[in-house]
């Protein structure tokens, strides 16, 4: 029979399976512990990671473009070589008009006919009244002769005579007068006859058979618009920055509505060598050769200006935006291939207001667009490439 204090101390001692599945929970927990800890501690180190990387401005690179030929694309109208608006001269009604818009007329030929009758009236009375004074010139001239024949025997007085001789005077100048007064109504009367300028074209015409003409006044209208269309003028207005570029004799490519696809070339014959205060830019005046009578005076054109390269070698073309200004020189922010910024001095040589062609950059640079104000050299920052780099 077994002794009772050998077997006491057998049922005080936890059964294996139960300090077993102690040990398995305290290792569980350790684990989920240490797991934890980790956790937290990637998860600081991530926030510390993406604390770093939003610290680092985003940047936008170009790369500066190279001595390509420039290209500038301008509006400009087309304007006759000649135009000559035809007002009436003299009062009346519109007897009739011999050419309509479109029809080449030559210089002297008539345009239309106007009726006077006012003014033949007037002309009528002037004759009359010229051979009047005519009549009296005459008698006056022949008294005065008589009278110098009686002087010269002492018959008459000498005061009779001067008198006979003022008379005669008198009676020429007021026959000239008349005769003035019916050349005016002359000229006058020959207005009635609407003569074409010079040869041409004719664009407009403002009246109609019977309409009432009055001349003189501010509210009149030209009765035709003859334009010389056999060359056209050209006119545009280039920027400040490409005036110095302008030369006569340069030849441009312009292109207008009507003939899609289809290029014409004009020369540049003078410019106003002024700039426009207002618009910040220089009137050019291009002649085209219209021979083939295509172009119509009035339409819009395109012109196309094709200029080399300045001639510097070093230069290149980047955005004005990109520029930094600080107190010493005017700079850009470059990044290197460690996405560091440097601070590269540059020099201006042209300015084509959104874009400039400047020196001491090199092409291959990474230029960075809209830098902010507080970049330093050495600072780091992400590039973003543009969608098309610039010059591309």
């Amino acid at each position: 029979m077994p002794d009772p204090a050998e077997t006491e101390p057998q049922r005080d001692r936890p059964p294996p399976r139960l300090g077993r599945f102690i040990l398995l929970a305290g290792a569980l927990f350790a684990l989920v512990l240490v797991a934890g800890t980790l956790l937290r501690l990637h998860a600081r180190h991530q926030l510390h990671a993406q604390t770093l990387a939003a610290a680092i401005p985003t940047v936008t690179i170009v790369h500066p473009g190279g001595m390509a030929t420039d290209r500038l694309v301008l509006p400009g109208r087309l304007q006759a070589w000649y135009s000559a608006p035809a007002y009436a001269r003299t009062n009346g009604y519109l007897r009739r008009w011999y050419v309509d818009i479109g029809q080449k007329v030559q210089q002297g030929q008539l345009l239309a006919d106007i009726d006077t009758p006012d003014v033949d009236q007037q002309l009528a009375a002037a004759r009359a009244a010229l051979a009047t004074r005519t009549a009296q010139r005459d008698l006056a001239r022949i008294t005065t002769r008589r009278w110098d024949r009686l002087n010269a025997q002492n018959a008459v007085s000498q005061q009779e005579t001067d008198e006979r001789r003022g008379n005669f005077a008198a009676s020429e100048a007021t026959r000239h007068e008349a005769a003035a007064e019916v050349d005016r109504l002359e000229t006058l009367s020959g207005f009635k006859h609407i003569m074409a300028p010079f040869t041409g074209v004719v664009t407009s015409r403002a009246t109609d058979i019977g309409a009432l003409i009055v001349a003189g006044t501010s509210a009149a209208q030209p009765l035709f618009t003859v334009s010389d269309v056999a060359r056209l003028r050209l006119y545009v207005s280039v920027p400040q920055a490409y005036a110095a570029r302008m030369h006569d004799g340069m030849v441009v490519a312009f292109t207008v509505p009507d003939y899609p696809g289809r290029t014409f070339q004009a020369h540049l014959i003078h410019a106003s060598d002024a700039v426009d205060p207002q618009s910040g830019a220089m009137l050019v005046q291009l002649v085209y050769d219209n021979a083939e009578n295509l172009l119509k005076p009035g339409a819009y054109a395109q012109i196309a200006f094709t200029f080399p390269g300045t001639g510097t070698a070093a230069a290149v073309r980047i955005p004005a935006s990109s520029l930094l200004f600080r107190r010493d020189n005017t700079t850009v922010a470059v990044m290197d291939s460690s996405h560091h910024v440097r601070i590269q001095p540059i020099a201006i040589v042209t300015d084509f207001g959104t874009e400039l062609e400047v020196t001491g950059l090199p092409p291959q640079s990474a230029v960075i667009d809209n830098p902010r104000d507080d970049l330093r050299d050495g600072d780091e920052v992400k590039p973003q490439q543009p969608d098309h780099p610039h010059g591309a």
